[in-house]
């Protein structure tokens, strides 16, 4: 399987990269230094960077069905020249961006490129771009930066205008669909229902298709929200979205602390049940460190919570999807409870329908600027209520 069989329906932008990495390889074109990956959540911009890094990097460019050490590599995040800067924060410290400057300025260990990838650098505030300003327009001979955000217009003229920019499509159903049978063995039937339920994003679309309770909670909250007839349920209905979202994320870091301490172990040549040295403890309990866990479940609450508001919206779209008569042409998301769905469409206005989803652009605006999220969903849940 070559580095880029696991990019879900960004075709005409692989092929413009394997033609850059084949150009640049052979001689014939020198590669930009500077790039901005755009697309949706879920879009795969990440992922899409990390194999344009093992392509430009790679004897084989990536190409090789059985991908080469230094493919493995970097798809695992344990090679010397590649280095990815993602955070469980809110914003990126300018600390950060000062350690990445200072890599950036070395030469490559192994390879002709040393490639500095920034996941959500719209992230960034403005001070600390600034400071990466001069790298992005004038980088080192050696290095090459892949800067990943939302959109374009997320990130800084300045910075945009110093790279070139890369925009991706939201991958079809039956992409996203294909990706799950293919590359990770799902049943044909369930991989169609996580496609359509994920909206085309590749990630949740996995979790549906792989974990059981996530895909659960969704149909729960969507049961949940139909049901809506009083206040009372609307307190109910908050506190269970809340409290599942937190099961959810706590479950979700444990799974992610036991593989970090497993790799750890194999790092470093220790068995399983063997005890920690004295000299490795503090590396190794650092890993499931409470203010660290603490940190990453609240980060990992926040979206999943954020998820429980697209799947809020993608009732309100589908319910103006019948009100309009085109489910033929556009289909339904939550094709489980059309009946439902249908009777919400009736009881409600099209403009009633179009409110609500502002209503629930504005939820997700509070919890992004830190708002308690059970206050956000009961305020929510109860302007929500026909």
């Amino acid at each position: 399987m070559s580095v880029w069989d696991a990019i879900v329906g960004q075709q005409p932008t692989v092929d413009l990269l394997k033609r850059t990495v084949a150009a640049q390889a052979q001689g014939h074109d020198e590669v930009a230094q500077s790039w901005l990956i755009c697309g949706p959540p879920g879009s795969g911009r990440s992922n899409l960077a990390r194999a344009f890094a093992a392509a430009l990097i790679s004897p084989d460019q990536g190409l090789s069905d059985q991908p080469t050490r230094v493919t493995q590599q970097v798809l695992a995040g344990t090679h010397p020249d590649v280095t990815v800067l993602s955070t469980n924060k809110v914003t990126i410290g300018i600390n950060e961006v000062r350690d990445l400057i200072m890599t950036s300025e070395q030469m490559p260990s192994t390879s002709r490129w040393r490639v500095i990838i920034i996941e959500d650098v719209d992230r960034m505030l403005e001070r600390t771009t600034n400071v990466l300003l001069k790298e992005i327009e004038e980088p080192a001979e050696h290095t090459i930066w892949l800067l990943c955000a939302p959109s374009a217009q997320d990130v800084l003229p300045t910075i945009r205008s110093r790279t070139r920019v890369l925009n991706l499509a939201v991958p079809s159903n039956t992409a996203v669909a294909d990706f799950l049978t293919d590359q990770v063995g799902v049943d044909r039937p369930l991989a169609a229902k996580a496609a359509r339920l994920a909206q085309g994003h590749i990630g949740i679309a996995r979790l549906y298709a792989t974990r059981d309770q996530v895909l659960a909670d969704r149909d729960e909250l969507v049961v949940g929200l139909l049901g809506l007839r009083r206040a009372s349920d609307a307190v109910i209905l908050a506190g269970r979205v809340v409290d599942a979202a937190r099961d959810q994320a706590t479950a979700t870091v444990d799974d992610e602390v036991a593989k970090d301490e497993r790799e750890f172990r194999q790092i470093n040549g220790l068995r399983d049940k063997e005890r920690i040295p004295r000299q490795l403890r503090g590396a190794y309990h650092a890993l499931g460190g409470k203010d660290q866990v603490r940190r990453r479940v609240t980060r990992l609450t926040r979206d999943v919570l954020d998820r429980n508001l697209s799947t809020l919206a993608s009732v309100y779209r589908d319910v103006g999807v019948l009100q309009n008569g085109a489910e033929e042409k556009a289909g339904l998301v939550n094709l489980e409870n059309r009946a439902a769905i249908a009777d919400l469409s009736v009881r409600l206005s099209r403009q009633g329908a179009i409110d609500r989803i502002q209503l629930i652009a504005r939820a997700r605006r509070r919890l992004a600027a830190n708002g308690s999220p059970l206050l956000v969903f009961e305020a929510l849940f109860c302007t929500l209520l026909v």
